[in-house]
């Protein structure tokens, strides 16, 4: 075989490759881009939790009431309640957002900071924004959605990639790329295969970037191998067994001052040995929302009672919402945060604030802090500088996969969506005006005529994406049987896929 020949040969593998995945991947990057602009709309308009509600702020902003007199409030709003977190107003003129849970159900309550009137009450992870963002995570199908998902996110990196090398063997220049040269297309599908190519040559680079970010939240490549690396180590904010403080088991869960406690007299009476102690992700992620931090979420949090700790909440003050809430201010947590309650004998005060949650636009001002609940002293003070190499991209990436950097990210989101779905819409075009006269009933896959061996480099490629990330090794696997196997055997499949 000629150099010519092995070269074309070689491009039509590549072709149909790039054909098989962007029929399986197309769907989905059209749905994950319609979704992230449900959700860049909403969390700029209304607010991921409706937190944008405004009220009528008096002339002075500094005379709000008590948090405890605003979650007082919010508890008489929901029969039988428990208070689980305190969301602090956006700005001046927004809402307070309380979440108390009951037997029943979680919801918010939107309180006016101003008067403690309970502006509006609802089922929490209900609005507009989380039902994209469930379709966006895992389709409604739960871990199934979650795999396909990361599966067509491992095949997107694989069409980018036969993507980029189809569009540099027609260019052979990164200008010509990237931008149409003088020659005019001859006919109307090389104008489409024009503009789908341009167009992938410049959002391929994001397009990477935003798989690689949204591969890591998923449920294997990000659950199963690079999140459980990145983490804290268990013991680093006294998660490990150490001397108690305090005898747990002697206090009322629910009272919120544990400023009297009691000291633990050794030998008065063994307490049950503690439970482990939950993850970041397990105590403070609520519903299927995403609130903790990725470098955090599998990391073990602190616990009270414990004889760690520094300086926090000065002694003798009741420990409570509103002092908790003026500690948070004076340590620099200004405008929107999140204040979870101590959960259980064990739990702890956490003040967070990052932009993943909305709460501030910098993700390099994240932080997260965490107060024992019976002595005041600060357990954790985390923020950007403690996140490891990976912890840190993920931190600014989410923020710009998100769009929560400010408008600009928005408008830059906005137009890499609209995007993505042109050039996956005209893929369908071309492949439509492509197929032969005589295909009808069949997918018509390209360079039918050719062989169907797959070549060492394409080999190597496709290896390099199955060992990376896992889901894409069955995807893989079905696409190379179907194309070098069942083809070829099948004469239903052979006139289907021919």
């Amino acid at each position: 075989m000629s150099t010519s020949s092995k070269q074309n040969a070689k491009y039509f593998q590549v072709w149909r490759w790039h054909f098989y995945a962007g029929m399986f991947v197309a769907p989905f990057l059209i749905v994950l881009s319609l979704t992230g602009l449900g959700m860049l709309l909403t969390a700029n308009t209304t607010g991921r939790d409706l937190d944008r509600m405004a009220v009528d702020a008096p002339a002075n902003v500094s005379q709000t009431t008590p948090v405890a007199s605003q979650a007082k409030a919010a508890l008489q709003a929901v029969a039988d309640g428990q208070l689980i977190q305190y969301i602090a107003p956006r700005d001046d003129k927004t809402v307070a957002l309380f979440r108390v849970q009951n037997l029943d159900d979680v919801y918010m309550v939107a309180v006016n900071p101003y008067d403690a009137h309970v502006v509006k009450t609802f089922a929490a992870d209900s609005n507009l924004y989380h039902t994209f963002d469930d379709i966006h995570s895992d389709l409604l199908l739960g871990t199934v959605g979650d795999y396909l998902q990361e599966t067509a996110a491992a095949l997107t990196i694989l069409l980018i990639l036969s993507g980029g090398y189809l569009w540099w063997q027609k260019r052979r220049s990164v200008t010509r790329m990237l931008v149409p040269t003088a020659t005019q297309p001859t006919s109307k599908r090389q104008t489409l295969r024009l503009i789908h190519a341009t167009l992938g040559s410049w959002v391929s680079v994001v397009l990477l970037f935003f798989c690689i970010s949204g591969m890591a939240w998923a449920g294997i490549w990000g659950g199963k191998v690079v999140q459980s690396w990145s983490q804290f180590p268990a013991g680093k904010w006294g998660v490990a067994p150490m001397p108690m403080s305090i005898d747990p088991n002697a206090h009322d869960m629910h009272d919120m001052d544990m400023s009297s406690a009691a000291p633990h007299v050794h030998g008065a009476g063994a307490a049950p040995m503690p439970m482990p102690a939950p993850t970041h992700g397990e105590a403070l992620n609520h519903g299927s929302s995403k609130d903790v931090p990725w470098v955090l979420e599998l990391t073990p949090m602190p616990q009270s009672g414990t004889t760690m700790g520094t300086d926090g909440i000065k002694t003798g003050l009741p420990i409570v919402l509103d002092t908790v809430d003026k500690f948070a201010r004076e340590s620099g947590f200004v405008g929107r945060y999140q204040l979870s309650l101590p959960q259980g004998s064990m739990g702890v005060w956490s003040i967070s604030q990052d932009s993943m949650s909305h709460d501030i636009k910098n993700p390099f001002a994240d932080r997260t802090m965490h107060i024992d609940r019976y002595s005041g002293k600060v357990l954790a003070d985390i923020r950007f500088a403690d996140y490891n190499a990976f912890g840190k991209f993920m931190a600014a990436g989410i923020a710009l996969h998100m769009g929560t950097l400010g408008w600009w990210s928005v408008l830059a989101n906005v137009l890499f969506c609209l995007a993505v779905i042109a050039m996956s819409v005209l893929g369908y075009v071309m492949w439509w005006q492509r197929r032969p006269r005589d295909a009808a009933g069949t997918l018509a896959a390209p360079a039918r005529n050719q062989p169907l061996a797959i070549s060492k480099p394409l080999l190597a490629v496709l290896l390099i994406v199955a060992c990376l990330f896992p889901t894409a090794i069955i995807a893989i696997v079905v696409m190379t049987l179907l194309d070098v196997i069942l083809i070829s055997r099948v004469p239903a499949l052979k006139r289907l896929l021919k």
